[in-house]
């Protein structure tokens, strides 16, 4: 008799979202991407971090500052577009992305670009900005299925 208790696609997917995200050397926010095809294969990975070639240690990593470019906020690519950018050789058209933060506006449109066609997030913390507001606009007017992670039962969790 096989075993009963064995977790989900969607919690196995959301996993390796949140390991991604551990990637991250964010201080205050890590997220993690899983882009997954419809037989049920890892097709990328991404968190969110510094662009290929720059230095995380030579990068600001603030929150805020008096001169936006002393930010996090111009340089870091976020976990979505580093899962698109990162994907193997595989078309994206038609997968799913699992995503531990609900995507921004400018993820948004690339997700759109790439076909996708469902998201499945862990935290909408930011639904009421108008980043979450626009992306929520075009997956509507995209017809991407965009769902709400959740457990069947097994606990994961992420300090976003």
């Amino acid at each position: 008799m096989k075993r009963n208790d064995y977790i989900s696609w969607d919690e196995y997917f959301m996993g390796v979202a949140l390991l991604s995200a551990q990637r991250s050397k964010d201080n205050n926010t890590q997220v993690g991407a899983c882009i997954v095809n419809d037989e049920h294969k890892i097709v990328s990975v991404g968190y969110n971090g510094m662009p290929i070639g720059c230095d995380d240690d030579d990068m600001p990593w603030e929150r805020s500052a008096e001169n936006p470019l002393d930010t996090k906020y111009p340089y870091v690519c976020h976990a979505e577009l580093n899962a698109i950018l990162n994907r193997n050789s595989a078309n994206l058209s038609g997968c799913t992305l699992y995503v531990t933060l609900y995507p921004c506006n400018e993820c948004a449109k690339a997700i759109i670009q790439s076909k996708i066609k469902r998201i499945v997030y862990l935290s909408n913390k930011y639904a009421d900005s108008d980043a979450t507001k626009a992306s929520e606009f075009m997956f509507k007017k995209c017809g991407i299925a965009v769902d709400e992670y959740v457990s069947g039962g097994k606990e994961i969790s992420l300090n976003l």
